[in-house]
């Protein structure tokens, strides 16, 4: 890993592989017109798996073998089956821009799980902060009255509020994995999330009897290929460089990107309160990382 301070380099790949998921939300957006959500999924995940697993092949890795691919298919379902699906079947019913701001919940709720499952996380003053920020800013976009009823767009949004609770899962599980070359690990684990979904997507969507657009086939091609299989090796890439602290910074980018393409190309105007939802959780990020001044990110200890 290099020790040298960030420079244009690594801030340029940062906002490039920022931009490249926050279309993820637009291209799903596309997909969904004429493809169900698991199917979706499937074929995304089935298409990152296949690039990579070429990939690992020509550089003569190998996939891991024993008992670790049972915490592989846990992160191939917690981190790409279930969120993925759990998204696309969300934007069925909110723009693409509403469903990015929601995933920028991630951060905060992985410091709930690792609280809860880890013994070297524990919650700090500042953490507790940011959680609150964040959760504030979920009541602020769905609205306290929506929450109480829980109408057909509010499930949607908690759906997708969910998903980001799985990656926060997913980022604990994938700690079992660190040992593994990480493009064996990262092929192995799409390839679990594509075997996963393969019954769901039969016996829901029965997809040999589906008529796709155009227009929804290159957008899962688009979401197969660079937001699933060339953004992992992007972020890889990019943690080898400066490590997953500078990588982090990512969090405050991604939804600022997707609320940008859904404006830009499906005309999505997102309400004065998604923006303020936005800048409470982004706040909440901000204090969790130590940004803020005078919010000390350190459990306070006896002399």
């Amino acid at each position: 890993m290099s020790e040298s301070r960030p420079g244009l380099r690594e801030y340029a790949f940062l906002v490039l592989l920022a931009a490249i998921w926050g279309a993820s939300f637009m291209f799903t957006e596309l997909a969904i017109e004429t493809i169900p959500p698991a199917t979706t999924t499937i074929l995304r995940v089935g298409l990152g798996a296949l690039t990579l697993l070429v990939i690992v092949r020509v550089i003569g890795q190998s996939l891991p073998r024993g008992r670790i691919w049972i915490w592989i298919f846990a992160a191939g379902f917690f981190g790409n089956a279930l969120p993925f699906t759990l998204i696309a079947w969300g934007q069925q019913q909110i723009d693409s821009g509403l469903a990015a701001i929601l995933m920028a919940l991630m951060p905060l709720t992985t410091i709930l799980l690792a609280h809860a499952l880890t013994d070297d996380e524990k919650m700090t003053p500042a953490k507790l902060m940011g959680v609150l920020f964040g959760l504030a800013g979920l009541v602020v976009l769905i609205g306290p009255s929506k929450l109480l009823l829980l109408g057909g767009e509010t499930i949607s949004q908690l759906a997708v509020a969910f998903a980001a609770s799985c990656y926060g899962l997913n980022a604990i599980i994938t700690k079992k994995l660190v040992h593994l070359p990480r493009r064996a690990m990262v092929a192995s684990v799409l390839l679990a999330g594509f075997i996963l979904l393969l019954p769901v997507s039969a016996i829901s969507d029965q997809p040999w009897t589906l008529q796709p657009s155009w227009t929804s086939l290159w957008a899962i091609v688009v979401l197969g290929i660079f937001q699933t299989a060339l953004a992992t090796l992007m972020m890889m890439t990019l943690i080898s460089w400066q490590g997953a602290s500078f990588f982090a910074q990512i969090n405050f980018l991604i939804p600022l990107f997707g609320v940008f393409w859904g404006a830009l190309f499906l005309a999505e105007r997102p309400s004065a309160n998604a923006w303020l939802a936005l800048v409470l959780i982004l706040i909440g990020i901000a204090i969790t990382r130590g940004m803020v001044p005078f919010i000390s990110n350190q459990n306070r200890t006896k002399a």
